[in-house]
Parts: structure tokens; C-alpha cells; sequence
């Protein structure tokens, strides 16, 4: 669609929206109201700025039924997204919501190369979790064979590839991973389970990471985007030039924004905002994600649907130490440029016995003889204290296999100064 008659119809739709939530929604009705907007205020995507912002805590103040835009008899599924406290985030779905989440991702699928003679498994949980049905329907939107595994006995999932040709494999980082290993334990080359695409998600990974787990597996992996706010999994994908991840526009606005609410400029970095303009059941106008990212422009390929930056982290994934603020993303992408360096890592802020200097201890998988290690040791923390802004952290390198392992999202950086 040329980039014009697209925001023509992000403007269409976002008129419609507002409108929507206004007659519909107690809550955004009176946030409007507060604010002295009418939805006739909304001319199009030029107006977005004018509106209020949605937060996460809207979600549990308004628990359960809060958000709703439609009557309750129209809606035919539920998702859940845990908190660590309190009351879970919540969603509701209509069945046009159902259809159009399998519409996305099966776009999604079809620009990284799937098709319908493809054997698709997936590894990310059913039930409350948005992961598995989203994979799920999105490949059967597809046509492709769907393999409904879920997560955990890996023993089993390998067999099941093997057995019955699985050629996509969906899920986590974390879990491909815990998949390679696995084969490793067994005597399988992981390359010759056949795999020729990986579809990741739900949590954050790097460019090096990507480069590791294409290495180990040799197929061509691809980043997902979603969250369950938003459906779930499936709003966006990197296509295969890599550039950044296309975020479906005719189902979204978009914006870029510091800390200050207000527009970053295209490459800077800033909290990923996005209003829903298909969604049913619970509309969103200009909701912060905690994600951040920067948006990057246009891709190569040609496609009209602009492209943001991978995912570096979460607002709320941040650790201060010293004054700094650390990022999970940020460690990562120096680690993964040192081939002797696993997939496995994990760092810890930390406070000194006498409690009175914080402290960043990265934790990292290594092989190589003593030498080769501390060839490279040095110019590791040189880098990560470049990146860290001064902060310079310590580094220790221990054998594979060492430390813990996750078959959902891990959480790397870890505070526990707590």
C-alpha cells in the first residue's frame, strides 16, 4: 500500500477508534472528558499528540472488566499476562480480534519465507499466555502444518522434529537454546534437525545473539514483536533484509518518545507508544509499553510499513548502578562479538559488604585454554566500560554448562541489591 493511502487510512481508523472508546469506555471517556476533547477534535494521525496516554496500572485499576469497548456477550476468549504483584494484566478478545491476531502473524510468517508446505512447531506456552495460540493460529491462518508442542520435554520436541520434518521452528531465544543443548547431550548435530526458520520472541535478544543461534541451528532466525496488550506476539517482524522490525501500520500508530512525553527524532532511542486501531475488545489510545527502541525509517525491501530498531530493553528492565543506567541489551551486544563467548550469561548488581559502593559482576560462558581467555579478557571490560558509560564492571568467565537455565524468557540482569 503506497505510504500515503496508508496514513489516509490510519486516519480513518483512528477517527473511528477515539470515537469507540468514547461512547464505549467509561474510563478513556472521561480521561477525553478531562481533558476537554470531543472525539470530532480527531481529525487524523496529525491529531495523535492531543491524546491521553494509557499506562500498564490502567489495566489493574480497572480490573477486570474496566477497559471493555464492546459488551461483555461479544467476547469469546481471554489472555493474561502476570505481574509480580497483584492482579494480572488482562485482555479481551472479540471474534474479528481473533481473526485479525491471525492475520497479522500470518503475514508476519509469510515475510520470513513460510509456507503453506511447511511444518511449523511451536514451543511457547498455551493457555493464559498469549505465546502459544498466537504461533498457533497465525500458522494455521498460514496453512502451514502446526505442531503444537508447547514448552518443556525437549527430548520429546527433538523427536518430534525429526519425526515428522518440522522445517519453522517458534518460540523463545532462551528455549532454542536449552533445544541446542540438548542435542548436543544426545550426540544430534543441531543443524541436522532440518530447521531452515526460527520465529522469536517475548523477550529481548541481540544482533550477536542472532548470529550465534543461526551458527548453531543454520537457519535463518527472525525477531517478533508483540506484547499481550496488543494483541500478542505478531505486530511486527524483521523481513529478511534484517533492517529493523516493520510494524503492521494499518493496525497501529506508532511513536517514539522520551521521557518527557515528547517525539524522538528518527535513530534515537526512546519508549515505544503505540495505539491500536483494529483492535474490538479493548481499544488502547497511546499506550507505553516499557519497551525501547528507535525508529529507523524505511527498509530496502520497499515495504510502506516503517521499521524500528530491535528491542534493547525495558524502561522497567533498567538498573542503576552508580549513577548509570544499565540495560540488559547493552551487555549483550558486546559479549556476543567474542566468538569464545556462549549464549549464556547473566550480570548482577550488587552492594559491597559494608554497604557502601554498588557493584556490576557480569557472569558469562566461555570456552578456550587459560591464554586465550585472558587475551581477551581486558579488551572485553574495555568495551563493556565504554558502553556503560565509565562503569567498569567485573568479568568472570566460567565453563559451559554452568549456570542456570531457562525454557521461557530469562531475565539477565539482576538486581539484588533488593
Amino acid at each position: 500500500m503506497p505510504r500515503k493511502e496508508l496514513e489516509e487510512l490510519q486516519s480513518k481508523r483512528l477517527r473511528a477508534v477515539v470515537k469507540k472508546v468514547y461512547e464505549n469506555n467509561a474510563f478513556y471517556r472521561k480521561k477525553l472528558d478531562d481533558m476537554g476533547l470531543k472525539p470530532g477534535d480527531i481529525k487524523g494521525i496529525e491529531d495523535i499528540r492531543k491524546l491521553p496516554f494509557t499506562e500498564k496500572t490502567d489495566f489493574k485499576d480497572n480490573y477486570p472488566y474496566g477497559l471493555l469497548s464492546v459488551p461483555r456477550n461479544e467476547i469469546v476468549r481471554m489472555h493474561a499476562s502476570s505481574g509480580t504483584t497483584g492482579k494480572p494484566t488482562v485482555v479481551f478478545y472479540t471474534k474479528n480480534d481473533i481473526k485479525t491476531w491471525a492475520k497479522m502473524f500470518a503475514r508476519c510468517l509469510e515475510m520470513a519465507g513460510v509456507r503453506k508446505d511447511d511444518v511449523f512447531q511451536v514451543t511457547p506456552g498455551y493457555g493464559l499466555f498469549t505465546g502459544g495460540l498466537g504461533f498457533h493460529y497465525g500458522g494455521e491462518e498460514l496453512g502451514c502444518m502446526v505442531i503444537p508442542m508447547g514448552p518443556g520435554d525437549t527430548k520429546k520436541q527433538i523427536d518430534m522434529m525429526r519425526d515428522f520434518g518440522t522445517t519453522v521452528l517458534g518460540g523463545t531465544v532462551t528455549y532454542s537454546l536449552r533445544l541446542a543443548e540438548v542435542c548436543k547431550e544426545i550426540g544430534i548435530d543441531p543443524k541436522s534437525l532440518g530447521l531452515r526458520v526460527g520465529i522469536f520472541g517475548a523477550e529481548h535478544w541481540s544482533n550477536g545473539m542472532k548470529d550465534k543461534i543461526e551458527g548453531i541451528f543454520g537457519f535463518e532466525a527472525f525477531d517478533i514483536y508483540g506484547m499481550t496488550e496488543m494483541f500478542g506476539p505478531g505486530i511486527g517482524l524483521d523481513c529478511p533484509r534484517h533492517e529493523g522490525i516493520h510494524i503492521w501500520e494499518d493496525h497501529f500508530i506508532i511513536e517514539i518518545l522520551d521521557p518527557k512525553g515528547e517525539p524522538c527524532a528518527e535513530g534515537e532511542r526512546g519508549e515505544v507508544v503505540l495505539t491500536t486501531l483494529t483492535k474490538e475488545g479493548i481499544p488502547l489510545l497511546r499506550y507505553k509499553t516499557h519497551d525501547l527502541s528507535r525508529m529507523l525509517g524505511y527498509c530496502s525491501c520497499g515495504r510502506t510499513h516503517r521499521i524500528i530498531d530491535r528491542v534493547s530493553g525495558r524502561t522497567d528492565d533498567m538498573v542503576i548502578v552508580r549513577g548509570v543506567n544499565v540495560f540488559p541489551g547493552q551487555i549483550e551486544s558486546v559479549l556476543m562479538k567474542y566468538p569464545q563467548v556462549g549464549p549464556e550469561w547473566y550480570a548482577y548488581a550488587y552492594r559491597n559488604e559494608f554497604g557502601s559502593m554498588d557493584h556490576l559482576q557480569v557472569k558469562v560462558e566461555a570456552t578456550g585454554t587459560t591464554k586465550e581467555l585472558l587475551q581477551i579478557r581486558e579488551p572485553m571490560i574495555k568495551e563493556l566500560t565504554s558502553t556503560l558509560m565509565g562503569l567498569k564492571p567485573e568479568l568472570v568467565f566460567v565453563p559451559t554448562g554452568t549456570l542456570p537455565r531457562q525454557e521461557k524468557k530469562t531475565k539477565r540482569l539482576i538486581d539484588q541489591r533488593k
